[in-house]
């Protein structure tokens, strides 16, 4: 069954399949030949649709403000259209007639369903398989007791040499990481291991803490962001060697935006700065040394990254800011000063990246910046932060790969830069 997991929602024939089939399950339930219905029931439902979508927008964006950011309208068209499917089931069984209809219509309305989250999801590109869709991957999962035996002796990097039995993939451990320190109730942590870590001696590895998005969870890194496929092949290609993941949870929940921050909003940089790295360091094997460890993220754990470095060079002097926004915000500064620190905008603008690197130079700091040639909402904030961060003093590079706002473009960057990240962090 592994053909059928791996196969793509994305690209090749399913996506047109599911397009094609929904297209025409819409068609049944909207061609019923029936006057009532037709001149009635269909018009009612689409208007009802229609005031839903536009409620949800209001009460997303306006009233309740989830996201920093506004949800794309193809993203509400596609959702109204589901919502339009399913206000028409219930007429169609009623008026149509015999099982075999009624079947059909049941499947019309799935496949109308389907294809409108497959439209949803091939905006933003997050299951990019079957068996991403429905939880299944080849992911190569062990336990944390498994993952931390200190009893095995450690090396340098340059003294390790490549076995013979080196294994042909790494591991991935879910493993909760107190907040000791900060008090930040994160989620579970995910920690991919590579192929070198599971030799003896074991070489210690430079670490990498990645962080998703908002609204997000660390499991996207392994989903959409294809985190194990990408590390595996680096690790192939370097000897079973790549940097340690720590997946790490800097929102709390998945709709939370705390804004990778301390203040009133919980401690998300204590719980980045002191004790994720303070957890992996006792719990694993690897490199403490800080030119060892970098920090990065996709939205807003991109933007996180680059506040880490900011805030704490002498703890993540290199990052990785993927799609990243110009500053944290909750929709804006005001609003975002407000709920943060109660009004005191002096207590931003010290930890906020683009105000700090006004005043402050970190020529030992290197960092590469990501975002997708046609993301409009991101791109040109991205770029004033990069020629903010040139002029004080970091060693920064910027690139852009095909796609908008998505996990195509934030797998395909942390591929792109792996070498680079990899070198940076002491690989041979």
């Amino acid at each position: 069954m592994n053909w059928l997991w791996e196969t793509s929602v994305l690209d090749g024939w399913l996506p047109w399949t599911i397009l094609i089939l929904g297209i025409l399950g819409l068609a049944w339930l909207i061609l019923l030949f029936q006057k009532v219905y037709l001149l009635y029931v269909v018009p009612l439902a689409a208007v009802v649709s229609i005031l839903l979508v536009v409620l949800a927008k209001w009460l997303i964006e306006d009233v309740w403000k989830l996201f920093a950011d506004p949800i794309p309208l193809n993203c509400y068209v596609w959702g109204g259209l589901a919502v339009f499917a399913v206000l028409l089931l219930v007429p169609r069984l009623i008026r149509g007639s015999g099982v075999l209809g009624r079947i059909v219509t049941v499947l019309a309305t799935v496949f109308a369903v389907t294809m409108a989250f497959s439209q949803i999801n091939d905006h933003f590109s997050e299951y990019p398989t079957v068996g991403s869709v429905v939880g299944i991957n080849n992911v190569k999962t062990i336990s944390l007791d498994e993952a931390r035996n200190n009893d095995i002796k450690t090396v340098e990097l340059g003294q390790w040499k490549k076995p013979s039995s080196l294994p042909g993939e790494g591991a991935v451990i879910t493993a909760p990481i107190p907040g000791a320190t900060s008090n930040f109730n994160a989620r579970p942590a995910k920690i991919y291991l590579p192929p070198a870590y599971f030799t003896e001696p074991r070489p210690l590895l430079p670490v990498l803490v990645l962080m998703a998005g908002q609204p997000g969870a660390p499991e996207d890194w392994l989903v959409g962001g294809r985190l194990t496929q990408t590390m595996d092949q680096y690790a192939a290609a370097n000897e079973g060697l790549s940097p340690v993941v720590v997946v790490a949870d800097a929102t709390g929940d998945e709709l939370a935006n705390p804004l990778c921050m301390d203040s009133k909003l919980g401690n998300v940089a204590t719980y980045l700065a002191k004790d994720v790295p303070d957890w992996t360091k006792q719990n694993l094997q690897v490199d403490s040394d800080p030119k060892a460890w970098a920090i990065g993220g996709l939205s807003y754990g991109g933007t996180c990254s680059l506040q880490m470095t900011t805030n704490y060079p002498e703890i993540y002097p290199t990052f990785l800011d993927m799609s990243g926004q110009l500053e944290p915000t909750l929709g804006d500064r005001k609003r975002t000063v407000d709920q943060a620190f109660g009004g005191d905008s002096a207590k931003f603008t010290a930890v906020n990246p683009m105000d700090i690197m006004k005043t402050k130079q970190f020529p030992g700091v290197a960092g590469a910046f990501v975002v997708g040639k046609d993301d409009a909402e991101y791109r040109p904030g991205l770029t004033q932060v990069f020629q903010a961060a040139q002029a004080a003093g970091m060693d920064v590079h910027f690139d852009t790969v095909p796609g908008g706002h998505s996990f195509a473009v934030w797998s395909a960057g942390l591929k792109l830069e792996m070498p680079w990240l990899g070198k940076r962090l002491g690989l041979p």
